[in-house]
């Protein structure tokens, strides 16, 4: 554990758990980004009222130049003497070059799936947009930075008088000098993007979308000020938490570089007025350290569900989940209880309330089973409602069933909920089917909607509590910079945590953390929401292409006849809207 005194920054919003994002959702880093560096030379300023008469553009990528591009165009149109003077390019120049109808797409093929970078954005962009126009080409919408703008918020008037093209040149030791010829001064703005982004990386920068929020803001004077509490903090995976006077967690984030992102919160990047205020209240930083970003997803969803810190949003609250579940009673009835079911009991979920809400929906089409909420007796009978009259409901209230033959009803709502979902999908194909015919359509979209939300949160139920009763297993995942990030998961939940050195053998590492792993109880099922949620990040790392197996103590199998199978097989009817996805 690792605390730095004085303020606290926020963490990554909403890390892993629920519907937060996960530790890779911040952006792309920035030395995987493809820029294509961009300058156009016109016939004048007006993009609506001139032409481009040279494009060049210079690709890079990690530092390295990727490929060029450079072409003169034919703008259809005389070019200005004074505009000669300066460019040097003349109408001989460009008499015989393609027009922009034949040079636009090719640009435009060069640059695809890269950001964008010009000096004085604006501009060039400006006219490449209104080409688009004229050539009824559509405009891709690339990112887009601004090395004017990057260089305002990154250079000092000590250092330099102006922010040109040519003095940020010689500021950074570029080896091409601007000379108004489009593909030097794209070259030369390729030197310049390096030396700014250098200097964005010490604001915490590391990132493409790190980097787009740079470019919209200056830091405030409270981030300004309190910005030495990123000072010295661990540069690996962890937890960290942001502190008021009195230690009280304000909020809580996770990073696989927790030196970079608590930094992050003191620079331009970050806007968010809720953070900004929290940052008035933080007074210090600690720092949970963690061997992988697995373990400090996990550690950072525990802490959030356990300390509530007022400026996190997502997973603070799993015990506002909903579950779907019977009734003890007599004639049991689905509903939808923000309370665990107990252990071994049939449940789906845990889930929003809407989701609960609608599989119930679709089980209560399928089945006659009831939904008043009515405490029935055997005893006596009580009066009956409209589903009843119409054939929707077996009315136990008037005694036409005994106990056992509703009982026979709830076990195939048992079945619905923890095994095979194929006769409720069956029951609800054909509602929807005389609905259809029937010109229904609007009645039509919400059974396929209930049903959606049905097959999607039994797939998710079924899959976490298979899960968690294989008991034991170990996986290895590679680890970037080699060796390999090792869990010990036991029953749903992150017994163990290891970081093997590159190229040493694992196992011994693997053996040694499995003897030191934390004990965990059995359990059939998840316990609760948070264990759900614990288990569910568990299963995405599982998934991930580079984790693999390397031992399973107990059976982890998903059945053939599980719910799993009927995902993405809900029928969709023109005209009827589409179903919302999954919310678990």
């Amino acid at each position: 554990m690792y605390s730095s005194g004085g303020s606290a920054g926020p963490s990554d919003e909403g890390g892993p758990g629920f519907s937060q994002p996960t530790l890779d959702s911040f952006g792309t880093p920035l030395r995987e980004v493809t820029f294509c560096v961009v300058d156009l030379e016109t016939t004048g300023l007006a993009a609506d009222a001139c032409g481009i008469t040279e494009i060049g553009a210079v690709k890079v990528r990690g530092g390295e130049v990727v490929g060029e591009f450079s072409t003169l165009v034919n703008p259809g149109e005389p070019i200005d003497p004074r505009v000669t003077r300066l460019t040097g390019i003349t109408d001989e120049m460009v008499a015989d070059a393609p027009g922009i109808e034949t040079v636009l797409p090719m640009f435009l093929e060069f640059a695809h799936g890269a950001t964008l970078v010009a000096h004085n954005a604006g501009f060039d962009i400006g006219f490449l947009r209104h080409a688009c126009e004229l050539t009824d080409t559509r405009w891709p919408r690339p990112p887009v930075v601004d090395t004017v703008v990057l260089a305002r918020r990154l250079t000092e008037k000590s250092e330099v008088p102006n922010r040109r093209l040519g003095t940020l040149a010689r500021l950074f030791g570029s080896p091409v000098t601007p000379n108004h010829r489009a593909l030097d001064d794209a070259r030369a703005t390729v030197t310049v993007l390096h030396g700014l982004i250098e200097r964005a990386s010490g604001h915490g920068v590391v990132t493409d979308a790190e980097l787009s929020e740079f470019c919209r803001a200056i830091p405030s004077e409270l981030q300004r000020r309190k910005r030495h509490l990123a000072d010295g903090l661990p540069q690996g995976p962890g937890v960290y938490i942001f502190r008021d006077a009195d230690d009280r967690a304000l909020y809580i984030g996770v990073s696989v570089n927790v030196a970079a992102r608590v930094r992050s919160y003191f620079s331009a990047a970050e806007q968010r007025r809720r953070l900004r205020d929290m940052l008035a209240s933080a007074e210090s930083v600690e720092v949970v350290e963690c061997a992988h970003r697995l373990e400090a997803g996990v550690a950072e969803l525990r802490l959030i569900a356990g300390g509530k810190p007022p400026y996190n949003r997502a997973a603070k609250f799993p015990e506002h989940r909903s579950w779907v579940r019977l009734t003890e009673e007599p004639y049991p009835r689905l509903q939808v209880s923000r309370k665990p079911p107990a252990p071994g009991t049939p449940r789906l979920g845990p889930t929003s309330g809407t989701q609960a809400q609608a599989a119930i929906g679709a089980i209560e089409a399928a089945l006659p089973i009831r939904s008043c909420r009515t405490r029935l007796s055997p005893k006596r009978m009580s009066p009956t409602c409209v589903l009843g009259e119409i054939g929707r409901c077996a009315e136990p209230c008037r005694h036409t069933v005994t106990v056992e033959e509703y009982g026979a009803l709830v076990e195939r709502a048992v079945s619905a909920m923890t095994g095979d979902p194929g006769p409720i999908a069956a029951a609800v194909g054909e509602r929807l089917a005389e609905l259809s015919a029937s010109e229904r359509f609007e009645a039509a979209a919400e059974r396929r909607d209930e049903l959606g939300a049905y097959l999607d949160l039994a797939a998710a139920s079924q899959r976490v509590r298979n899960f968690v009763a294989a008991g034991e297993l170990v996986a290895a995942g590679r680890a970037k910079g080699g060796g390999w990030e090792v869990a010990v998961v036991r029953y749903g939940i992150l017994a163990g945590a290891v970081r093997t050195p590159p190229r040493a053998d694992p196992m011994p590492y693997i053996a040694k953390l499995r003897a030191t792993a934390r004990v965990v109880e059995p359990a059939a099922d998840v316990l609760d929401a948070a264990h759900a949620a614990e288990a569910r990040l568990l299963l995405d790392w599982l998934g991930r292409p580079e984790v693999r197996l390397v031992l399973v103590e107990g059976t982890w199998a998903t059945p053939l006849d599980g719910a799993e199978r009927m995902r993405g097989a809900v029928p969709r009817d023109p005209g009827t809207r589409r179903r919302p996805s999954p919310e678990w």
